[in-house]
């Protein structure tokens, strides 16, 4: 049995996407939801899961001992990042190598980096009047958005579009997309 912890900082639909993805499958399962927020929505889908979920502080990610400890206690195989705003430091790389992605709302290298998450992003790119945009899933580095792309899908950007409405383009290529990625990565 492959099980999965899922890093996530917000209202947690990536997660929940991939949650009901394994839901049925035996030899995958969502193990753990790890969260920086003690107020972040992936909390309530974790208890409606009924997934064991853990709040860590900044100084507690930077902790090896504290954190290695818990995701080798609960036997985690992988680790998938939905969200998560902290940068993921070496140990946990190291500890965890190719075993760590990412999804990032853009096309990367490009709008990238510390700061460009979220909505952040999506008015970048409104503002460069950008033609595409997408979304990059990524090995985790211990650099923000640097790691080997795995896979990437681009939407067509209307002149039109407010940031908001390609934030919601580029989520249903996450929705799309993610779960099926991390299926072929613990399969292959």
């Amino acid at each position: 049995m492959t099980r999965i912890a899922i890093f996530a900082s917000g209202g947690g639909s990536n997660a929940e996407a991939i949650i009901n993805h394994f839901k049925d499958v035996d030899s995958i399962t969502v193990s753990l939801i790890v969260t920086n927020k003690s107020d972040a929505g992936i909390i309530k889908r974790a208890n409606n899961h009924g997934i064991p979920f853990l709040v860590i502080t900044k100084s507690e990610l930077k902790n090896q001992d504290f954190l290695l400890t818990k995701l080798k206690g609960d036997k985690i195989d992988f680790i998938v990042l939905a969200g998560f705003l902290l940068l993921i430091p070496s140990y946990l790389v190291e500890a965890y190598p190719q075993k760590i992605v990412n999804i990032h709302p853009a096309l990367l290298p490009a709008y990238g980096g510390k700061g460009m998450y979220g909505m952040n992003v999506h008015r970048a790119v409104k503002e460069n009047e950008e033609e595409m945009s997408g979304m990059t899933i990524h090995y985790v580095n211990q650099a923000y958005d640097e790691g080997k792309h795995i896979f990437q899908a681009s939407i067509k950007i209307d002149a039109t579009d407010t940031a908001e409405e390609i934030a919601g383009k580029v989520l249903k290529l996450e929705h799309k997309y993610y779960s099926k990625v991390i299926d072929y990565l613990l399969k292959s």
